[in-house]
C-alpha cells in the first residue's frame, strides 16, 4: 500500500520483491500495526520527503534467508557519527531515517531493513499481538520512564493504542492509573477501568487526587495547560506525540512549582530490546482489530474516528 501524495488514499500497487543490501535483511511481512504516525503523515503534519512511500513502521516479520521472527520499529538507521549519536542519543540522530517514512515499511508483503535495528522478539506471541508493541508501546515505555520512576500517580490523556498498553506496564509496576477520554466518552472510560484504571473521566475533568505524572498521547495541545493542572508541584507532564496542534498561552503559575514539561523523541534500539523484554515478563496483552492489508485506508479511517478500542493491525 504506497502512499503517493498528502490527503490522498494509500494506492495498492505491485512492487517487486525488494533486494537488500549490504546489512540489509530481507523481510516477510507478518503483521503491521497502524499508528497515529501515519495519519500525521498521510495528513502532511509529519513530511514524507520522497514519496512514493510505503508506510508501517510496527513490523512483525521473519527474515527470509533464516526464518528469524523480527520486529521493525519507527528507527530504521543512523549515521553512528554525528554529536547525538556519540553521545549516546541515537533517537535524535541529525542524520537519522525512519520506517514507512525515509525507508519503505511493513504496509506491503516484503520489505527490507538495516539488520542493526531489527529487533528480537522474545516468546511465542501471536505476531498481530506483537506488532502494536513496536511504536505505541515502546514510544509510550520511553515516556513512562521519562516521567519519573517515583511517579505513584500517573495520569495517560488519551486512551488508545499507546495508553492501552503502558497502563498494563504502570500497573504492573505498581502504579495507580488515571485515564483521561474525550469528554463523554463512556465506551473508552470503560475500557480504561476493564485494564486496571481507578479513575476514568474526560479531559475536561479534574482528577480526583494530585498526580505524579502526565503522559499526553493525543496530538492536542490545548491537553498541555490541563495536564499542568492536574500534577502537584515537582510533578512532570510527557508530551509522547510526534506532533501536537499548538499549546495555547497559560499562566506561569501552573508551571511553577518546579513542574517540569517535556517530550519525548524517537526511540533507541536500548529502548526496543529493554521494553519487549519487560512487556513479556508483565503480560501485556494487546486489543487488537485487524484488516487485511488491502484495507489500510479503512484501518486509519477507523483510527481517525475513533471506531476500535486498542490498537488496528493489518495482516498480509
Amino acid at each position: 500500500m504506497v502512499f503517493e501524495s498528502v490527503g490522498a488514499p494509500l494506492r495498492a500497487v505491485e512492487l517487486p520483491v525488494p533486494e537488500p543490501g549490504p546489512g540489509q535483511l530481507l523481510l516477510r511481512v507478518h503483521a503491521c500495526g497502524v499508528c497515529r504516525t501515519d495519519l500525521h503523515l498521510l495528513d502532511g503534519e509529519v513530511a514524507v520527503k520522497a514519496p512514493p512511500r510505503v508506510f508501517g513502521h510496527q513490523v512483525v516479520a521473519t527474515a527470509v534467508a533464516d526464518g528469524r521472527r523480527v520486529g521493525v520499529p519507527w528507527l530504521g538507521w543512523t549515521d553512528g557519527e554525528c554529536p547525538q549519536c556519540r553521545a549516546g542519543r541515537e533517537n535524535l540522530c541529525e542524520n537519522a531515517r525512519f520506517t514507512g517514512a525515509d525507508i519503505d515499511g511493513g504496509y506491503a508483503e516484503y520489505m527490507v531493513a538495516d539488520e542493526r535495528f531489527c529487533l528480537a522478539i522474545p516468546g511465542d506471541e501471536r505476531d498481530e499481538q506483537v506488532a502494536p508493541l513496536l511504536c505505541a508501546g515502546l514510544i509510550g515505555y520511553r515516556s513512562l520512564r521519562l516521567a519519573g520512576d517515583d511517579a505513584k500517580r500517573i495520569g495517560f490523556y488519551g486512551f488508545g493504542n499507546a495508553a492501552h498498553i503502558l497502563a498494563q506496564v504502570a500497573i504492573w509496576q505498581g502504579r495507580e492509573v488515571y485515564a483521561f477520554t474525550r469528554p463523554a466518552d463512556q465506551r473508552t472510560q470503560a475500557f480504561a477501568r476493564e485494564l486496571g484504571a481507578v479513575w476514568a473521566g474526560g479531559s475536561d475533568e479534574p482528577p480526583p487526587v494530585a498526580l505524579d505524572a502526565a503522559i499526553i498521547f493525543a496530538s492536542v495541545g490545548p491537553l498541555v495547560p490541563l495536564a499542568l493542572r492536574a500534577v502537584r508541584p515537582g510533578g512532570s507532564v510527557v508530551c509522547g506525540g510526534i506532533h501536537m496542534s499548538d499549546i495555547p498561552a497559560f499562566p506561569y503559575e501552573i508551571l511553577w512549582g518546579e513542574r517540569i514539561l517535556r517530550s519525548v523523541a524517537n526511540l533507541t534500539r536500548a529502548d526496543g530490546h529493554e521494553f519487549l523484554a519487560l512487556a513479556a515478563r508483565a503480560g501485556v496483552r494487546t486489543h487488537v482489530t485487524t484488516y487485511a492489508l488491502e484495507a489500510a485506508n479503512e484501518a486509519l479511517r477507523d483510527l481517525r474516528d475513533g471506531a476500535f478500542e486498542g490498537a488496528a493491525v493489518l495482516v498480509p
